[in-house]
């Protein structure tokens, strides 16, 4: 019913607030994750202490994860220094066209 009500109020982000939950233990680097506040009241407790009890499989930082090539996580844009930077022209689109992309965005 809820999805009704929504789609005849027009179209809406699907995204649900949420809320930070630390997996850290008291004294140490924090280990946010964010739980939907819709989430069942009684399997939230639940969830939390097996999020806990796996936080060593997620990886906060780059640190977390030895053996990562760093070739795979950093981006370069290899440039030539002697040429100098240009900056393009904003491209210009028809009100049809942008009507048409916003309409598949929103949905």
């Amino acid at each position: 019913m809820e999805d009704l009500n929504r789609e005849s109020e027009g179209s809406r982000s699907n995204i649900e607030k949420t809320e930070v939950v630390n997996l850290a233990d008291e004294g140490k680097n924090e280990k946010p994750v964010k739980i939907g506040v819709n989430f069942p009241k009684d399997l939230k407790h639940e969830l939390i202490v097996l999020l806990k009890e796996f936080r060593e499989i997620f990886a906060w930082s780059y640190q977390d994860m030895p053996g990562l090539d760093i070739e795979i996580v950093a981006h370069r844009i290899p440039v030539k220094l002697e040429c100098p930077s240009v900056r393009q022209a904003l491209q210009r689109m028809k009100s049809e066209i942008i009507l048409k992309i916003k309409e598949e965005v929103e949905k």
